[in-house]
């Protein structure tokens, strides 16, 4: 039978936790219980002192989880409040990208940062996970048939068994060029694997690319510049421009043109007197003023200097995004003139630059991307 590995403060969740075990045993599973209770001695700890035994039950349960994984451990499920939670979160992301994680929790979290990269099911529960009644009953039988049904997953050797791919990014902004371009180089016999460049898909990028399953890298959409040195959230991502430095690469500047915020109604408003629109209910688009296309052009520069393998740059001129196009709504030529500028007189001469008199979504950049790639020595 297949063993699962559940992680619980039993400390406080003993209760809970047993319900668990027995929903995973009537499923067809063993379940081994990892303890992330902390170690207080039954003492109120202050903030620093219980973030110091967060931490340590964390690095405790890492080290049996990962000796457990290597024995044959198939999934890892997690039930937990805020610091139980937060504690299986750690033990989670310390895991193979891929490895099966489920997480009964009532953390009260933009799931994006804890999933940012990394493949975790997440199972939110209503109810605090504080004594049995019928909704948690609910949310624990879930997450046990979640759990069993991942036992079912027939996996070939570790993460990243796979062939590499030709990673890409992309955005809804960007989304019009991703399509053709993925289709051509399927046509090539090229597997691609597309990234959400949004502030949280650029770090599953990077540990992607550090984890070898990246051959080449066609940055379409560097958008996530405008996140980490203008504004707009994001995860830590120190190395979305860096990783895979030596490997073949693309670049273009779709998304570069905006800012992406949140809802309209709860902006500043020194970003509404901007010209903007709402990409949906939730996400703002605002452009970028001339300083700030300096700004962020000047930090691609930099990024693509530093880089050891072959690179070059294809800036469409006739527009960076699905709005920005005539007609649209954030349109700006001048924007893009700054952008290729700016490129030209700061990237090294090794690092060509190719403008195109079309928009980002034009047939002739998906032609000039392949022909490119082709010519960069893997």
């Amino acid at each position: 039978m297949t063993k699962v590995l559940v992680l619980v403060t039993m400390a406080t969740k003993s209760q809970e936790a047993q319900f668990l075990l027995s929903e995973l045993v009537a499923a067809g599973v063993v379940p081994e219980v990892v303890d992330i209770s902390l170690d207080s001695g039954g003492r109120v700890l202050d903030g620093e002192g219980k973030c110091r035994a967060m931490a340590s039950a964390a690095t405790r349960a890492i080290t049996q989880v990962d000796n457990a994984r290597k024995a044959g451990a198939e999934v890892v499920v997690g039930i937990g409040g805020g610091t139980g939670g937060e504690i299986a979160l750690q033990v989670m992301r310390a895991l193979p990208v891929t490895y099966p994680k489920v997480l009964c929790t009532t953390l009260p979290f933009d799931p994006r940062f804890a999933v940012a990269d990394n493949s975790i099911v997440l199972v939110p529960s209503p109810s605090d996970i504080l004594g049995l009644n019928g909704m948690l009953r609910e949310c624990l039988e879930n997450t046990a048939l979640i759990t069993a049904g991942l036992c079912k997953k027939k996996r070939k050797g570790e993460l990243f068994d796979i062939k590499p791919s030709v990673g890409i990014t992309a955005l809804g902004a960007t989304d019009g060029a991703i399509g053709p371009l993925v289709g051509a180089l399927t046509e090539q016999g090229r597997e691609c694997t597309v990234f959400h460049s949004n502030g949280f898909g650029g770090a599953a990028f990077a540990r992607f690319v550090r984890n070898g399953a990246i051959h080449a890298i066609i940055d379409l959409t560097p958008h996530e510049l405008t996140r980490i040195h203008l504004a707009g959230i994001h995860v830590p991502m120190p190395d979305r421009f860096s990783a895979g430095g030596h490997l073949p690469r693309i670049v273009l500047p779709g998304g570069m043109n905006f800012i992406g915020l949140g809802q309209k109604d709860l902006m500043p408003a020194r970003y509404l007197e901007r010209p903007h629109y709402e990409h949906s209910s939730l996400f703002t688009h605002v452009k970028l003023t001339e300083e700030e296309m300096k700004h962020v052009s000047t930090k691609l520069a930099a990024e693509l200097n530093a880089l050891s393998g072959p690179c070059a740059v294809i800036v469409p001129m006739g527009g960076f995004s699905h709005q920005d196009r005539p007609g649209g709504e954030i349109e700006d030529p001048e924007l893009r003139e700054i952008c290729a500028a700016t490129l030209e007189d700061q990237l090294h001469d090794t690092i060509p630059v190719t403008r195109l008199d079309a928009h980002l979504f034009a047939p002739e950049v998906t032609q000039a991307i392949t022909s490119t790639l082709a010519t960069l020595p893997a």
